[in-house]
């Protein structure tokens, strides 16, 4: 018999499975203090929690038969994770439970846009009866852009669709055989900005997706966009909003997420009449809190009975002579996947992972999830993915995984090498170990190189041809950029060649722009650790 403790409000319906198993005894206890959770969970081989219990690592070390924690919601910001994995704990969350109450909040918020609801509503009981000012459009025939198609993206697709509008995507890893089939045309980012009538962004929010819709994308977007967020602030710059509409540019905005939360009392949104705001709504109906208890009880009955789980948020347990010998190799891993994902173009449709050396020799599953991990993490976010999930999620988004071993090594000890294939191109690097040195990267794109992969990196495809590096110096020192180190990779003397300089800090937009306008420089990109 399993016993499970429920320390914070749960709905019972959303942990029903949990009271009908048979070799489950529930016990929900909630309001408790750090010392009488301390005091009973030795009793318990598992723990419910939402947001109000933190589950430090005093309560793993009391939890002697704890086998997992599960989270009903996302984020897990209140279970040391560290002290779990130390404690060989798992740690399960519910990303999936508010996938549909978030695609339908992000409509209901399309349709008060088109039509100005909330305006008109405030305007009629407030006693004035005006039939003029509120004149809307239509969904039918529209172009709804949206940008990042993942659970909640693809299910806003969908209805859409039902809706008789026309659909472009963008999304970094949807194959044109999936988008073929939900009905949707992939796009680039400008084109969906130049042709959508209405536009509802996805993405998690990082370095990348910052501000992606800004200034520059104002200026070319098309006259009368109707823009939707219910992802995250700050994936959309609020202040150029605002510009664009009261320049005209776009006809309306609805937010339900800010930059700031909660937003400042002078907030521009929050006195605009063309801007509808509401309060991070995207998952609070009774449903989701439902399907997110529903979701984590069906997981944690997974881990306690020794089946396969989906939802882990932290390192399950490995054989510790395995973790020895791989444990250095995690962080390179890491860091090549980060490197290509940042540098490739199109959807992602393999990832190809080989291991040569020593290595061959060794269960290499826990270092294949740090380097898919790596990949995945550039466009879907440090929150959102981890070396548990990430093999599923690159299932969910049709991304085959290939891993080869080889006893050859080319020269080094062990050689970790990973290749992307994606729907415009192949790109490849390898790293490896060295003594004294720690991580580095030996080889991208069949060019011999050696570089460390830490901090910023700003990657040079150039024609190798005199006076171009004291270009770039000269460039970027004029820009108060500084060069800490650079390496030069070719394979034939004025030929192609690669370029890899390490920076002091991050390369601005126009500095990039204009290393671009240099003769014989092919590409630029700037690669953050």
């Amino acid at each position: 018999m399993f016993k499970v403790l429920v320390s914070d409000p749960i709905s019972d319906m959303g942990i029903q499975k949990l009271y009908d198993a048979a070799d489950v005894q529930v016990d929900k206890k909630t309001g408790l203090s750090e010392d009488e959770l301390a005091a009973i969970i030795g009793e318990y081989d598992a723990l419910l929690v939402r947001s109000q219990t933190r589950v430090t690592r005093r309560i793993m070390e009391a939890g002697t038969r704890l086998k997992v924690v599960g989270r009903a919601g996302v984020g897990v910001d209140n279970i040391d994770l560290t002290a779990a994995t130390d404690r060989g704990i798992v740690v399960i969350n519910a990303p999936d439970g508010n996938t549909i109450t978030t695609c339908e909040h992000t409509f209901a918020m399309m349709m008060a846009l088109a039509r100005h609801i909330p305006q008109a509503y405030a305007k009629t009981i407030s006693g004035v009866w005006d039939r003029k000012s509120f004149l809307g459009v239509e969904l039918r025939g529209k172009t709804l852009g949206v940008v990042g198609l993942g659970r909640i993206g693809s299910e806003v697709a969908k209805r859409a669709k039902a809706f008789g509008m026309n659909i472009l995507g963008y999304d970094p890893f949807m194959s044109e055989e999936r988008a073929e089939k939900l009905g949707i045309k992939l796009a680039s980012v400008d084109e969906i900005v130049r042709t959508a009538d209405f536009m509802t962004v996805h993405t998690p929010l990082t370095p990348e997706t910052r501000h992606m819709i800004g200034r520059k994308q104002f200026e070319v977007m098309k006259k009368g966009m109707r823009i939707i967020n219910c992802a995250r602030g700050g994936i959309i710059d609020e202040l150029a909003l605002v510009e664009a509409i009261d320049q005209g540019i776009v006809a309306g905005a609805a937010f339900d997420v800010f930059e700031e939360e909660p937003p400042k009392p002078d907030h521009p949104f929050l006195h605009h009449p063309k801007i509808i705001v509401t309060p991070h709504l995207g998952a609070s109906t009774v449903e989701a809190q439902e399907n997110v208890a529903i979701d984590v009880s069906e997981e944690v009955l997974h881990v306690l009975r020794d089946e396969p789980f989906k939802n882990a948020v932290n390192m399950p347990p490995v054989p510790p002579d395995v973790a020895k010998k791989l444990q250095p190799y995690f962080g390179l891993g890491e860091a090549l996947g980060r490197f290509l994902g940042q540098i490739v173009t199109g959807a992602v449709g393999e990832i190809i992972v080989n291991y040569s050396g020593e290595l061959a020799d060794v269960d290499t599953q826990p270092l294949t999830r740090y380097l898919v991990k790596g990949v995945l993490t550039n466009h879907l976010g440090v929150e959102a993915v981890n070396i548990v999930n990430a093999m599923h999620l690159a299932k969910q988004r049709d991304v085959n995984i290939i891993v080869q071993k080889s006893t050859a090594s080319k020269g080094f000890t062990n050689l970790v090498r990973l290749t992307l294939k994606t729907n415009k191109e192949e790109r490849t690097v390898a790293g490896t170990l060295l003594s004294g040195y720690g991580a580095r990267i030996v080889e991208i794109d069949g060019y011999s190189i050696d570089a460390s992969p830490e901090g910023i990196l700003l990657l040079v495809s150039h024609n190798d041809r005199p006076g171009i590096i004291g270009r770039m110096g000269t460039l970027l020192g004029s820009n108060n950029v500084n060069i800490a180190t650079m390496q030069v990779g070719r394979k034939s003397i004025g030929g192609s060649a690669i370029m890899v300089l390490t920076v002091d800090n991050h390369v601005p937009k126009e500095v990039i722009d204009q290393l671009l306008q240099q003769p014989e420089i092919n590409s630029v990109h700037e690669i953050n650790f």
